[in-house]
């Protein structure tokens, strides 16, 4: 993997708990709609974007896939799994643990040691 790919992984791995804080946003701003819930749907304007955003978040991984095996590419989606948990903290003020920093710590070493191995 070159470093462009990697680069790409990493702006995958980063896009995906972006995508996670919009649909969050977008279900914050659904509980202040009033109506059922496919109107609500249609009046959610922060979910279009969330949907916008996980469409084009889509293509970039099929781009990604064309240039890397998907083992190789799929390693990133642990920082971003990971990072979905980080942002909820630091956007929307939720609790984290200390096994989540526990586990978020051994997620981080897994992934340099599966790194190591397809360097």
């Amino acid at each position: 993997m070159g470093w462009r790919e990697f680069l790409m992984c990493l702006a995958f791995a980063f896009a995906l708990p972006i995508g996670q804080a919009m649909f969050k946003w977008a279900a914050i701003y659904s509980a202040r709609l009033e109506g059922p819930f496919v109107l609500k749907l249609l009046q959610n304007w922060p979910l279009m974007i969330a949907f916008g955003w996980y469409a084009l978040t889509a293509v970039f991984w099929f781009y990604i896939l064309t240039r890397l095996p998907l083992a190789n590419a799929y390693v990133f989606s642990m920082l971003g799994s990971g990072l979905v948990p980080l942002i909820a903290w630091l956007v929307f003020k939720e609790q984290l643990s200390w096994q989540f920093v526990v586990g978020f710590g051994l997620m981080l070493i897994g992934f340099l040691v599966v790194m190591q191995g397809r360097a």
